[in-house]
């Protein structure tokens, strides 16, 4: 994946590194499927949505939590483009995305409003609630964040395998983490997210889920209609990132990680696709470019 010529974006507030509040907010031991599910519960409790707030890739790094502390947002967050090489990498997707994102929403007649993307590290908190390593990146639809602990990335690589080790493709691979969440700021922007919320109010758990993996399915699809554009215009992709994209894919499909945690499958559990699907849905986006066919909810099967 090549970044030289991909735009900057300076909407980035980096926390990392910043003072804490000494409230923990993990646990020493991993964090299984049975887990998530009581922080579900707890999420609903609190009033938060359980499913905007456990994002993208979390129960990845769910398997990580150690005891740590939530550093508060500053003051004043200052925006800007961080200059270590992290920093820079993500700061280069992200600027890509607004370009493109911006002109998808222009041709059909609406203003693109870019999300702010919060790096931090350990824990932090949010306008969902409290945001840790654990939980992974995740869009919050409450104050059009995204929020990024960079040590998922590490995670991806050596525990999970989500792309060669030390590879370059595993940029690109990173770079389809980022433009997923993106993908749920544009849901959030098109209405998609608080209508899937109300319905989902009068449904049992397990149809619930069954409508929340569309949500994750359709943001899959919007990344790789991201990746569309952005290679049309950059010639950013090399030879290997698309599939090392399609192996993280499908090392965060719900059925491999259930799988590798308790050795068994519950696809009512699904929250987010199995691995096949994740990769269709990707390869949907990038291969046509079109928000059209990121059509999850209407696809008979997802």
């Amino acid at each position: 994946m090549r970044l030289d010529q991909l735009p900057r974006s300076d909407r980035i507030e980096d926390r990392r590194g910043a003072g804490a509040s000494r409230l923990p907010v993990g646990r020493r031991g991993g964090i299984g499927i049975g887990t998530i599910l009581v922080l579900c519960l707890v999420g609903w409790a609190l009033g938060i949505n359980p499913y905007y707030l456990i994002g993208g890739a979390e129960i990845v790094s769910g398997l990580r939590g150690n005891r740590q502390e939530a550093q508060p947002p500053p003051s004043q967050a200052k925006l800007d483009a961080p200059s270590d090489r992290m920093g820079e990498f993500v700061a280069a997707v992200l600027g890509s995305t607004e370009v493109q994102w911006t002109e998808i929403f222009a041709s059909a007649g609406r203003r693109y409003e870019p999300p702010t993307l919060t790096l931090f590290s350990g824990a932090t908190v949010s306008a969902c609630g409290y945001a840790q390593a654990a939980m992974g990146p995740f869009y919050c639809p409450n104050d059009q964040k995204i929020y990024l602990d960079t040590a998922f990335f590490r995670d991806l690589e050596q525990r999970f395998r989500g792309c060669d080790v030390g590879s370059k493709s595993c940029q690109f691979s990173q770079a389809y983490v980022i433009t997923h969440e993106v993908g749920h700021h544009v849901q959030n922007l098109l209405g998609i997210l608080p209508r899937v919320q109300q319905v989902q109010r009068g449904m049992d758990q397990a149809q619930a889920n069954q409508l929340q993996v569309r949500v994750e399915l359709q943001a899959d699809c919007l990344a790789g209609v991201w990746a569309h554009h952005a290679e049309e215009k950059w010639r950013f992709i090399e030879p290997g990132d698309v599939e090392a994209a399609m192996q993280t894919a499908s090392a965060i499909g719900d059925d491999r990680l259930q799988r590798r945690s308790q050795g068994y499958v519950v696809p009512d559990a699904f929250t987010h696709g199995s691995s096949e699907q994740r990769t269709r849905w990707f390869l949907a986006g990038l291969r046509s470019g079109q928000v059209d066919a990121c059509d999850t909810f209407q696809a008979t099967q997802p």
